[in-house]
């Protein structure tokens, strides 16, 4: 048997194989290697100062409009290999058809967004940030905020559970602004990134050093960071404690943002009635949620919160839902949701659900789903669990964040009842309000919105419109407060304020009216 494909890193400006056998990367379902990756002895420092020193000041050179046209030309690179990429989601991430859309086709719209931003800010190299100010009585001294280009390296150590999505919706708005890009994908599913950056780096249209891919561990990464650097990371709460005491972010003082735990809720407004066409809305969304990518979502609905009087009814409803829901292979047309990401992500989501059910009954059993087309001793597939409890004031419901295809059920008294248990998530990426009222569903959203990054307020009128609870759109702004890491990223244009620093100008009228 020959060993597996050892995957190349991209490094100051070169293809370069990590030192050692490598980590070995399976399929989720059938159990079988697939290639492997190593990032040991990669000389880092001398890597992020290439990007530094030769890629950065390459992209400042252009403007915005300029850069925006290699987006658009990755693009189209990407968009010729989908079909590879569909193959290697399937291999390695374990995902159906459509869940894979959700992460490669994602990807590559949130990159085409960000081109065509780009264009409308024509070939400056720098932008303004609000208007002159007079500093005096007189107007001839003035002060003029403006935002340039960081002349340093964006570095993403990103999470297992979007490999081209969480790539490309951080190096979009960073290469925009300028910024070379490092990424060191999660390593479950690092196939896939790998892959797209090895497709637009060999098409030759960034600058050398502009998009560096490292697969394997993250050990020394954040060593080679200078006081100019940005870091981004999307993971666990407990890695991103580690980041925030590191030397580079505790004491050069590298941006830093993160995107961590979210135990993110779904409500149905009180005054709704079981079957409404609210009330159905909600269901829907619920198993929708605990199904896409088998749950593996940092915005996948966790707690569902309903009138008390609607309980019974709200478990029947999303647990009819679930059981529709054919679990296995995803070669397998019949299949509509797939497998968690590797046996450790298998064993995790089962120990949280263990943890869960220790507190709350079990409304509807994962384990009743027969596995199509896979070994349940092999396949790391797990059905859709809804659990439930009368008691919605237990602790374990609000602070636990089961990633995969697992939420609960929770009855609240009056509105102020139900605002305090979504605020019991101490700050998540997002929020789902279902109601018919209009004013009702704006207070409730103005209500949550300073605990959240995103309030989603779903009527009968967008029942058929709107984009999904979890699914992310670049035009709106992603992240959260406090559990949710605090962090900010999308929002359009906004995105790319992370990637500028913002500095006052105070000069003559003459001289702020060149800018």
């Amino acid at each position: 048997m020959s060993t597996p494909e050892l995957l190349h890193n991209h490094l100051g400006g070169q293809w370069i194989a990590g030192r050692g056998a490598g980590t070995a990367l399976f399929d989720p379902v059938l159990g079988t290697e697939l290639v492997r990756v190593e990032a040991t002895g990669l000389d880092l420092r001398a890597g992020l100062a290439f990007a530094r020193e030769h890629a950065g000041p390459a992209l400042r050179a252009l403007g915005y409009a300029q850069r925006a046209a290699l987006l658009g030309a990755a693009v189209k690179v990407l968009q010729a290999n989908r079909d590879t990429y569909y193959e290697i989601a399937t291999a390695n991430s374990g995902t159906v058809k459509n869940d894979s859309a959700v992460d490669i086709d994602g990807g590559i719209f949130t990159l085409g967004h960000y081109a065509r931003l780009g264009e409308s800010l024509g070939d400056r190299r720098h932008l303004l940030d609000g208007e002159a100010i007079r500093l005096g009585k007189d107007p001839l001294f003035q002060s003029q905020h403006v935002l340039s280009p960081a002349r340093g390296v964006a570095l993403f150590i990103n999470a297992f559970n979007f490999p081209s999505w969480g790539l490309w919706e951080k190096a979009a708005p960073a290469l925009l602004s300028g910024v070379p890009v490092v990424v060191k994908p999660g390593t479950a599913t690092a196939w896939l990134t790998q892959r797209m950056v090895q497709d637009v780096v060999n098409a030759g249209i960034f600058p050398p050093g502009s998009l560096s891919v490292v697969c394997g561990s993250s050990a020394g990464l954040l060593d080679a960071l200078t006081p100019f650097d940005l870091l981004s990371f999307t993971g666990s709460a407990d890695t991103a404690e580690l980041i925030r005491s590191h030397p580079a972010v505790a004491r050069r003082s590298v941006r830093c943002n993160i995107e961590a735990d979210s135990v993110n809720s779904a409500l149905l407004l009180p005054g709704e009635s079981a079957g409404s066409e609210a009330f159905e809305l909600l269901a829907k969304e619920v198993a929708r949620e605990m199904t896409v990518k088998s749950g593996q979502k940092c915005t996948a609905i966790r707690r569902v919160f309903v009138p008390q009087e609607h309980y019974e009814a709200a478990a029947q409803a999303i647990s009819a839902r679930l059981a529709r829901t054919t679990v296995g292979n995803p070669r397998n047309e019949a299949v509509r949701m797939g497998a968690l990401v590797s046996r450790a992500q298998f064993s995790a989501v089962q120990a949280g659900l263990a943890r869960l059910q220790q507190q709350a009954s079990t409304l509807h059993d994962g384990a009743s789903h027969a596995l199509v087309d896979a070994d349940p001793a092999v396949a790391c597939c797990l059905g859709p669990t809804l659990l439930g409890s009368r008691d919605a004031e237990v602790d374990v419901f609000h602070d636990t964040e089961v990633f995969g295809p697992v939420a609960t059920l929770l009855p609240y008294r009056d509105l102020n009842h139900a605002l305090s248990l979504v605020r019991r998530g101490e700050g998540s990426l997002v929020a789902s309000v279902y109601g018919n009222d209009a004013q009702a569903l704006q207070t409730a959203a103005l209500e949550l919105a300073d605990s959240h990054g995103r309030v989603h307020v779903i009527s009968p009128e967008v029942g058929s419109l709107h984009t999904g609870h979890g699914n992310v759109m670049p035009q709106s702004l992603h992240g959260g407060p406090g559990r949710a890491g605090g962090g900010e990223e999308l929002g359009g244009l906004r995105a790319l304020g992370f990637y500028h620093r913002r500095s006052a100008l105070q000069a003559s009228t003459r001289v702020l009216q060149g800018l």
